[in-house]
């Protein structure tokens, strides 16, 4: 089977679970609406810049080596090597993973009250630090998983993790009714522990069974200090540029309830309305990203390899499909959440509020899965300070939307700045990938 129809069919095997896990998802996300309520989903959001954090200081580095050392190495059919780095980029990640969860475990006071602003945090903190080390097991075989393409494995765990989540949320939600217990946002953080371990058990399974077949042996090492130093040497500078990004992103989302109150909403208001957007109208939009979220995970270990066999036709080729199908994909996306924001969310989340929120960020939809496209494709030829400067820019425009327009202009201000910042993301990935574009 040529790398073409690989590209194709694990697009289309990854599009289908996810697919599949946003259907699911989006279901849960409505259920938890029902359940806890608009505050609570904004109080349940305010932990994901911390979660994001600690996953970007663990694995966002070292699970892009993974993907791109194994592509390189397996196409070189430098087997042992390939399966080296694994496992040894893997050891490096569960231990800082390891550390980040003992510290946030400990220090999960501190960071709600004086990080996110919002004392009752504190037990969804604890819940959410015990499946770091879970999610990064996960990441780091999935890595291993797209540059071995052997797709079916991630597109599997992503469905049992999905499956895992919504069916732990559901039986705590049925114990608490039955004692009589109103349910809390720590129902949703709970379901994220159980769909993290779940994925961790099943991936855990699929290398113990891969290594077995091969016969791998680690006395066959060949340079696990030579191995470590590439690791590190890629790995180190995405981990921080992605530290700093997922920071600002961080700062965002703690700023927005409290200049949403500046605008003279109260604080529970204002978290009613950051959950709105952030729990209900986004992921929505983000939908039809399962299609692009696929190309892009395709993508990153096969531009790896063309890249390391020096094919740049491919390369270029792989840049035009991808920007040709995300434009028509965003395109389309736009006019139907455009014209029917409204009355999805009345009929999904029961929200006014919602159906705006989906009308105006119905424009961002091409530049939005066109960027994350390109972005993976940046990370597979290694051009992560790039990555990183069209993603700090990015952010950057949002901050001032958040700090500058929210104020006066309210949460339509920093719609206003969400559109923007996709904009120029885009155009300044498109630059940056400029050399492909000729012969």
């Amino acid at each position: 089977m040529n790398d073409r129809h690989l590209l194709l069919k694990g697009t289309l095997l990854l599009t289908l679970s996810g697919f599949l896990t946003k259907i699911l998802g989006f279901i849960y996300r409505i259920f938890l609406s029902q359940v806890i309520g608009a505050q609570g989903m904004g109080i349940y959001q305010l932990i994901f810049p911390i979660h994001t954090l600690c996953f970007a200081l663990s694995v966002g580095g070292i699970q892009t080596a993974i993907s791109r050392f194994t592509a390189a190495r397996a196409a070189l059919k430098d087997e042992q090597g390939a399966r080296d780095i694994f496992l040894l980029s893997t050891f490096l990640s569960v231990l800082i993973a390891l550390l980040s969860s003992f510290f946030l475990y400990r220090h999960a006071s501190w960071f709600a009250v004086h990080i996110l602003l919002e004392e009752s945090c504190t037990p969804l903190l604890k819940i959410m630090a015990l499946s770091i080390p879970m999610g990064t097991f996960h990441a780091c075989v999935n890595g291993y998983c797209f540059a071995r393409k052997k797709l079916a494995v991630p597109a599997a765990a992503q469905l049992l993790e999905q499956c895992a989540r919504i069916g732990t949320s559901y039986l705590l939600f049925l114990i608490q009714t039955e004692q009589g217990i109103s349910p809390t946002p720590a129902l949703a953080v709970s379901g994220l522990l159980g769909g993290e371990l779940a994925s961790m058990v099943f991936s855990g399974f699929f290398i113990l069974l891969d290594y077995k077949k091969q016969q791998y042996s680690l006395r066959f090492m060949k340079s696990p200090f030579a191995d470590i130093k590439a690791i590190v040497c890629l790995s180190f500078p995405l981990t921080c540029n992605r530290l700093l990004v997922n920071l600002l992103h961080s700062i965002e989302s703690v700023l927005i309830p409290g200049h949403l109150r500046l605008y003279g909403l109260d604080n529970a208001s204002a978290l009613s309305v950051y959950g709105t957007l952030t729990g209900m109208a986004l992921p929505l939009i983000l939908f039809p990203s399962a299609i692009t979220n696929a190309v892009s995970t395709v993508l990153l270990p096969s531009v790896a390899e063309q890249q390391a066999v020096g094919n740049r036709n491919h390369i270029r080729r792989s840049i035009f499909l991808s920007m040709k199908y995300c434009l028509l994909l965003g395109a389309a996306s736009t006019a139907f959440f455009y014209f029917a924001g409204n009355f999805l969310g009345l009929l999904l989340f029961k929200s006014e509020f919602a159906g705006t929120f989906i009308k105006i960020l119905s424009f961002i939809c091409p530049c939005l899965y066109l960027s994350g496209t390109l972005g993976g494709i940046l990370n597979g030829l290694g051009l992560v300070n790039q990555s990183f400067l069209l993603n700090t820019l990015g952010l950057g425009v949002r901050l001032a939307f958040v700090c500058l327009v929210i104020p006066k202009y309210g949460i339509i201000g920093y719609l206003w700045g969400l559109i923007v910042s996709e904009l120029l993301s885009t155009l300044l990935s498109v630059y940056f990938l400029r050399d492909y574009f000729h012969t």
